[in-house]
C-alpha cells in the first residue's frame, strides 16, 4: 500500500476493505465519438483508517472533473421523489418552519427537493456544483449557487442569504474528499438552533449485505454512525436524532445540531452506536473480510451468466446506475452478455455506459426486442423497476439481481 493517510484525521492508512481492480469514473458515459478513443481506467481501493474508522478511497480525480458535466439527475426515480415530499412535508411541522425560516440544501441536484418547500412559502436556496444539473433546478424557480460547499464558501452564503435554520443534504456526504471543510462549513453556517439532516447509505449495510457496488470513485467515503459523530464532535456539532431508511438499500437519516445547543438526544443514537459495535465495525478484522466475500459474489454471478448464455438465452439489463458500472466493471461483463440497457433518464439515452460499452436506450426496446432475462443493475429500486416493466411477462421474461446475493424472479 502506498504512504496513504486517512482524510479525516491524517492518521497512516494501513488496512484495505476492498480490492475491485480498475474502472473508469462510474458517470463517464461515452457518445458516438468518445467510444472510439477509450478511457481512462483508474484502481478502485478502499481502505480504512484504525483509529477513526473512515472507510475511503483514494482520491484520484478532481472532483471538479467529476461533478462539472454530471449525468445523474434525482427526479427521473418516482419512489425518490416520493420519499422527499414526505420527508419535506414531515420537517416543515417538526420544527416549525416558517415565512421567516431558511433552508439551505447542499448538493440540490435538479431541484429535485427543494421545490416541495414552495408551497410553504419558505426561504430556500440549494448548492450544486454541477452547472448543468442546476440549470435544471433554475426552470423550477429554485435559486442555487453554483459551486462546490465548503467552509471557504460560508461567508459568500451569509452574505446573500443569512445563516440556515435547516440544512439539507442527501446523499452528498460520501461524495465530498474534503471531509473537515464540509463538517466545519456546515457549523459556520447554521443558526445557533439550526438542524443539520444528512442521508447517506449505511456502513454497517453496506458491509453486512455486500453492496460493494456503492463503491466507486466519486464516493470518496463510507460512513458509520460512530465516525459521524467523531468528526462532528470535532468540529463543535452533536448527533440528537438517527432515523434508518429503506433508500439506497439500506440509509440513515441524522439530525444534528450545535454541540451547546440544549436538545434531548433520542435513543435511537445510542441504538444505532450499540448495534454497530455489536457488528464488529469498531474491530479491524470486521473490514478486512469484505473482500474475499465480494471475489465470491464475482465468479458466482460470471458463472451464473455464463450458464445463461450458454443455454442461447438474451439478455438486457435495466438502470444506467453508477452502481451498476461498478458491477459490470469489476466483473468484467460486457457486451458479450448484455445486448443493451434501458434507463428512462433521456440525458443517458443514446450514450454507452463507461468500461463495458453497453449501449444505453429507451425501455421501449425491451417490448421490440423481448429479452429472456432483464437484469436490476439499481437492485435499490427493485421493486420500482419490477412494477414498470412487468410487461416482460408477457413473453415469459424473467428479473436478475446480483447483489447480495443472486435472485431470479
Amino acid at each position: 500500500m502506498k504512504n496513504l493517510h486517512c482524510r479525516s484525521c491524517d492518521k497512516p492508512l494501513n488496512h484495505k476493505f476492498a480490492d475491485l481492480g480498475f474502472s473508469p469514473l462510474s458517470n463517464e458515459y461515452l457518445n458516438e465519438e468518445s467510444i472510439l478513443h477509450g478511457q481512462t481506467f483508474y484502481p478502485l481501493v478502499v481502505n480504512v483508517c484504525d483509529n477513526c474508522f473512515l472507510v475511503q478511497t483514494e482520491v484520484i480525480e478532481k472532483p471538479e472533473n467529476i461533478f462539472s458535466d454530471y449525468k445523474y439527475f434525482s427526479s427521473f426515480s418516482s419512489s425518490w421523489l416520493k420519499h422527499c415530499k414526505e420527508y419535506v412535508d414531515y420537517i416543515v411541522e417538526y420544527l416549525k418552519l416558517n415565512a421567516d425560516s431558511t433552508v439551505t440544501e447542499i448538493a440540490c441536484n435538479d431541484g429535485y427537493l427543494l421545490q416541495y418547500f414552495k408551497p410553504y412559502n419558505i426561504k430556500t436556496y440549494g448548492i450544486e456544483p454541477s452547472s448543468n444539473v442546476a440549470e435544471n433546478a433554475k426552470q423550477k424557480g429554485i435559486d442555487v449557487v453554483v459551486d462546490f460547499f465548503s467552509d471557504k464558501l460560508v461567508s459568500k452564503l451569509e452574505e446573500s442569504y443569512g445563516k440556515s435554520d435547516l440544512i439539507i443534504g442527501n446523499n452528498v456526504f460520501a461524495h465530498v474528499p474534503e471531509i473537515n471543510s464540509f463538517v466545519k462549513g456546515i457549523k459556520m453556517l447554521l443558526k445557533d438552533k439550526g438542524v443539520v439532516n444528512l442521508e447517506f447509505p449505511h456502513l454497517l449495510q453496506l458491509i453486512n449485505l455486500y453492496q460493494f457496488d456503492t463503491i466507486y470513485h466519486e464516493h470518496f467515503s463510507y460512513l458509520s454512525i460512530s465516525f459521524v459523530k467523531y468528526i462532528f464532535e470535532k468540529h463543535g456539532l452533536k448527533l440528537f436524532r438517527i432515523d434508518k431508511l429503506p433508500t439506497h438499500g439500506g440509509s440513515v437519516r441524522i439530525y444534528a445540531t450545535h454541540s451547546d445547543n440544549p436538545v434531548e438526544i433520542s435513543s435511537s443514537v445510542n441504538d444505532i452506536l450499540s448495534e454497530e459495535i455489536q457488528n464488529g465495525l469498531n474491530d479491524i478484522s470486521t473490514y478486512e473480510k469484505f473482500d474475499s466475500t465480494v471475489r465470491n459474489i464475482k465468479y458466482n454471478s460470471l458463472e451464473y451468466l455464463i450458464k445463461i448464455k450458454k443455454s442461447g438465452k438474451r439478455i438486457a439489463a435495466y438502470g444506467a446506475a453508477a452502481k451498476g458500472n461498478t458491477f459490470l466493471n469489476y466483473c468484467g461483463i460486457g457486451r458479450e452478455f448484455i445486448d443493451f440497457v434501458v434507463d428512462s433518464n433521456i440525458h443517458k439515452q443514446g450514450l454507452y455506459l463507461p468500461g463495458s460499452q453497453i449501449p444505453i436506450v429507451h425501455i421501449d426496446e425491451l417490448s421490440l426486442k423481448k429479452p429472456d432475462y432483464v437484469i436490476i443493475l439499481p437492485w435499490n429500486l427493485r421493486e420500482e423497476i419490477a412494477k414498470q416493466a412487468n410487461f416482460i411477462c408477457d413473453w415469459g421474461g424473467k428479473f436478475i439481481t446480483f447483489i447480495p446475493s443472486i435472485e431470479e424472479f
